[in-house]
């Protein structure tokens, strides 16, 4: 059974000084576009960003990724439905800490998955994001308001298999 969420204070020593371990979706509709949302929350407030969370400690990947489909998404769908893209480093200079005056950085290790939403799929929560839109793939990759580490899973340079 997977641990659930920390409390802040060692929530914030973890972030402080260890990675934490992630999956990113990259995700398109019937028309191939990609969804990205506007983060609320650092690090990468602001920008559009690809869906995702972290991996809980004890969660295994398929039960995460099911968890973070569901979350992120409003759909819960199996990580067989998926296509592997790779794993990835990320790492910010901010953090969830920095509002409250901390110079805590983040860094990520991410494996980033492709999936296809079924068509006429339209319920995505509001959670992590407080906006969403649908790009095509050239919007996506030359937009300068969608994160880079975002962008990077259309970039098979970026990432390792």
């Amino acid at each position: 059974m997977a641990k659930q969420w920390l409390d802040p204070d060692t929530f914030k020593t973890i972030v402080d000084t260890t990675p934490l371990v992630s999956i990113d979706l990259l995700v398109r509709n019937a028309d191939g576009q990609i969804l990205v949302g506007k983060r609320v929350n650092r690090p990468a407030q602001g920008y559009w960003f690809v869906p995702g969370g972290r991996i809980l400690k004890n969660e295994r990947i398929t039960d995460a990724f099911a968890r973070l489909t569901e979350a992120e998404l409003g759909i819960r769908l199996d990580i067989t439905a998926a296509t592997y893209l790779g794993l990835y480093e990320h790492f910010y200079d901010d953090s969830i800490f920095t509002d409250g005056g901390d110079n805590i950085s983040t860094h990520y290790v991410v494996s980033g998955f492709e999936v296809v939403l079924p068509a006429g799929y339209s319920s995505l929560p509001y959670e992590q994001h407080n906006e969403y839109q649908w790009l095509s793939e050239e919007e996506f990759k030359s937009s300068e308001r969608v994160h880079i580490h975002s962008r990077w899973y259309l970039d098979k340079g970026k990432g390792f298999l």
